[in-house]
């Protein structure tokens, strides 16, 4: 069961980790049943086994906490960090459910007491899909800022293709509800292993 790291969060039960397209790309799991807590559902990611086609991944505001020239790594946690550890996978495909080779993924949050490091790159980076397709990210779970919900801001570029920009979220969230710019189908599926969290979500693109 994945318990929030913050109190008064009810614990809820989120999908597991699911099953990537059928393509060159590995599996990464199966489907399960969905949770109905606040702010929607994490529902199965675009291109699970068997699909074909899927829909772009929807686009919102960069924010005004954007900082360009972000270093390349794959982990954004450093040790001695406050918050809950998480490490979310998937892959970037194109919308016929190809895989998209050294895509471009650029990730930045808040920390967990809700403040962005505005004058250096602490949770802040960017790294490239292997050669299947496939991404992995480790951080923590954000904290929560008068005004917003959970949430990891993050660009995706196929290369010489649309940069695309817009934000992660994360089930079972109160104020999932009340963010105006909250959009469920940006929703992580999140589950709970031995060694901490484990989150999925699937980028879908433009072919360049």
């Amino acid at each position: 069961m994945y318990k929030k790291p913050l109190t008064g969060i009810v614990p809820v039960i989120c999908a597991l980790v699911l099953a990537a397209c059928a393509t060159s790309a590995p599996s990464i799991g199966t489907p399960s049943a969905n949770n109905s807590d606040a702010g929607g559902t994490a529902s199965i990611p675009t291109c699970a086994a068997g699909s074909k086609t899927a829909i772009l991944t929807p686009e919102l505001t960069e924010g005004p906490y954007f900082t360009a020239n972000s270093p390349e790594r794959a982990s954004l946690f450093e040790e001695g960090m406050a918050g809950t550890k998480i490490v979310i996978t998937g892959y970037v495909y194109t919308i016929d459910c190809k895989p998209v080779a050294n895509a471009l993924l650029d990730f930045w949050q808040a920390n967990a007491n809700g403040e962005y490091d505005n004058n250096g790159y602490t949770l802040r980076g960017h790294q490239f899909t292997d050669a299947n397709g496939h991404y992995e990210l480790t951080t923590i779970v954000p904290g929560i800022y008068p005004g917003r919900t959970e949430h990891i801001h993050f660009k995706v570029q196929a290369p010489n293709g649309k940069l695309m920009t817009s934000q992660l979220f994360f089930p079972g969230v109160s104020q999932n509800d009340s963010d105006g710019i909250f959009d469920q189908r940006l929703l992580l599926a999140i589950q709970e292993t031995g060694d901490g969290l484990r989150g999925q979500y699937n980028f879908v693109v433009p072919a360049p």
